[in-house]
């Protein structure tokens, strides 16, 4: 296997899990602002909140590091 597939394989199931990683993650504070939860309250992430985020954050910089490799190295 040549590296230009390798990358290509590699680009594409990052891709694929950064994509779900996001749609994954909570857009704005949930079901508190149904209940008559103040919207500007500050809260941390926890739980699994936390380990998507933190995920993203890896998967973004993976996924950079490829496509800069994959450029240095012209395939």
């Amino acid at each position: 296997m040549n590296m230009g597939l390798a990358f290509d394989i590699a680009e594409i199931i990052l891709t694929v899990f950064l994509i779900g990683f996001v749609l994954l993650q909570v857009k704005g504070g949930g079901l508190g602002g149904i209940f008559g939860q103040a919207d500007t309250v500050y809260r941390t992430k926890r739980g699994v909140e936390k380990t998507l985020f933190q995920l993203t954050i890896v998967f973004t910089v993976l996924f950079i590091a490829v496509s800069l490799v994959r450029l240095k190295l012209g395939t």
